[in-house]
């Protein structure tokens, strides 16, 4: 992607939900971080991209493009080129994402496909969909959806299959997928030649946990889970030679008392030793130290709004997207892994994720 627009500045994507999809913001706004001090601020010389229901976005990991969920019932997926200046533009029409309610995305590491997790709904499975990209990084052609089955104990939340998550190992082998209703995190293999996903393996979870999103340790032998119906986080072994996960320790993910909490963003640090969660109904981000395979709570403070969402490690600091405050809050990551807020809160109405460059 371009450098950052100054020497002290760290160029911000968000995505946020638009009054078509539920919320009130433009769709992916762009914003400066400045590292020193976390202050944030709206880039005035880029106007807003009304992108409907830009719930994630993900850069492809060498050229100058950006790719957005359209969290929508059909759901689709679209594509935007960064100029020099900043800007974004459409590239090519938007496509079907193959399923319902698109709320994840990650592009594998040869940048040649985009893959993406359709929430799906009440009649819709969860499902991963494959995307060809062209030389330019262009959406090219559907060519694949693999379909979730599965369900759960949590009424309400687990009747069917919803995928929430989908990303590639480190070491590029499997395609990791975690679904919500089902309990469990499904392991493909991706063929780079067709652009088909091959099953290999289905992860059982414990009953009821509902995992959200995945976050890997350095190195890949470790991989956190946010447990968004038990609200908990648990840490699994993972084989890099199977792409199996074994569940080894958990801990509550928040220690707010008598309130309906639900984990979001979970983030490692480059340095292994720390782990972050954001905690929907708390309204907290918790800080935990990693000790071999063991979790144990170091922090938690206030996310400085309310529903935080999205959490995006950006060079020393966590970005928290607060969807229902719309606000995005800037935290310092200090040496023991606790946080600090760093600057005042930035609105960004319906903000759900933030994408560093």
């Amino acid at each position: 992607m371009p450098t950052p627009t100054s020497h002290d500045e760290v160029t911000v994507l968000t995505g946020s939900y638009t009054p078509d999809s539920g919320g009130t913001g433009a769709g992916i706004a762009a914003l400066g971080l400045a590292p020193d001090t976390g202050r944030l601020k709206h880039d005035t010389a880029v106007p807003p991209v009304p992108v409907n229901g830009a719930s994630f976005l993900v850069a492809h990991p060498s050229l100058d493009v950006v790719y957005s969920t359209n969290e929508t019932d059909p759901g689709t997926v679209s594509a935007l080129v960064r100029h020099r200046d900043g800007r974004l533009f459409p590239s090519g029409a938007p496509l079907s994402s193959g399923g319902v309610n698109p709320c994840h995305l990650a592009v594998h590491p040869g940048g040649g496909w985009l893959l993406t997790a359709n929430y799906g709904s009440d009649t819709a499975p969860g499902s991963v969909a494959v995307h060809r990209l062209d030389a330019d990084g262009r959406l090219v052609e559907l060519t694949d959806v693999a379909v979730h089955e599965g369900s759960g104990p949590v009424a309400g939340r687990q009747e069917g299959s919803h995928a929430h998550q989908v990303l590639v190992d480190p070491a590029g082998r499997y395609v990791l997928a975690t679904d919500l209703g089902a309990d469990a995190v499904f392991t493909y293999r991706l063929d780079t030649r067709g652009g088909t996903l091959e099953r290999v393996a289905v992860n059982r979870l414990r009953p009821g946990s509902g995992p959200r999103h995945l976050a890997f340790a350095p190195g890949g032998g470790l991989v956190f889970s946010a447990d968004e119906l038990s609200s908990t986080v648990t840490c699994h072994w993972y084989d890099a030679g199977t792409g199996t996960l074994t569940g080894v320790s958990s801990v509550p993910a928040t220690a707010v008392q008598d309130v309906t909490n639900q984990p979001g963003g979970i983030v490692a640090s480059p340095c292994g030793r720390f782990l972050w969660v954001t905690n929907r109904g708390a309204d907290t981000v918790a800080a935990f130290h990693v000790t071999g395979t063991a979790l144990s709570p170091i922090d938690e403070m206030s996310a400085g709004g309310t529903w935080p969402r999205g959490l995006t490690y950006a060079d020393g600091h966590l970005l928290v997207a607060n969807q229902h405050s719309g606000t995005l809050v800037a935290l310092r990551v200090l040496d023991d892994g606790a946080l600090r807020q760093a600057g005042a809160a930035l609105p960004v109405p319906s903000v759900v994720c933030a994408l560093v460059l």
